[in-house]
């Protein structure tokens, strides 16, 4: 798979959080949800956390915050003990605390839909591109680290 079909992750996250907003202003299909949902204003916010610890230890240990870079060191420790992708599971915790907050039930869609996307085209190439690079390293930390949680 060459690099050109995966997905900018960081900018479709983006867009989806203004999409969302959008499709709830102008369809609000099914409003499931009604009043101010503060679990939903907080899943957004925490599914942020991620990307700042990411950001932080990414420059610490000088690798590319850029997903189409290689990386030069295989982060296992802090959230990543947790998961493969703690940016991945922190961008759709955040897509759905932001449908969660908004209520209808269009805006659940795309959350969903980025889930689906990030797990055909995106992980699986960079799991290829870890492999290649670490060799066994990646294998047995893949083995021992689920891919979201």
């Amino acid at each position: 798979m060459k690099n050109h079909l995966r997905i900018d992750i960081a900018n479709y996250f983006m867009l989806i959080i203004f999409v969302n907003i959008l499709f709830h202003s102008l369809f609000p299909i099914k409003q499931i949800i009604s009043t101010i949902n503060y679990l939903g204003i907080f899943l957004f916010i925490l599914g942020w956390v991620p990307q700042f610890w990411i950001y932080f230890k990414y420059k610490k240990e000088k690798n590319s915050i850029e997903t189409k870079e290689t990386p030069n060191v295989l982060i296992t420790y802090g959230l990543f003990r947790i998961s493969r992708n703690p940016n991945y599971f922190g961008m759709v915790v955040s897509l759905f605390g932001e449908a969660i907050f908004l209520g209808s039930l269009i805006t659940f869609i795309l959350p969903a839909i980025f889930f689906i996307l990030i797990n055909i085209f995106n992980i699986p190439f960079e799991e290829k591109v870890l492999e290649k690079k670490f060799g066994k390293k990646y294998l047995d930390y893949k083995k021992k680290v689920r891919r979201w949680i």
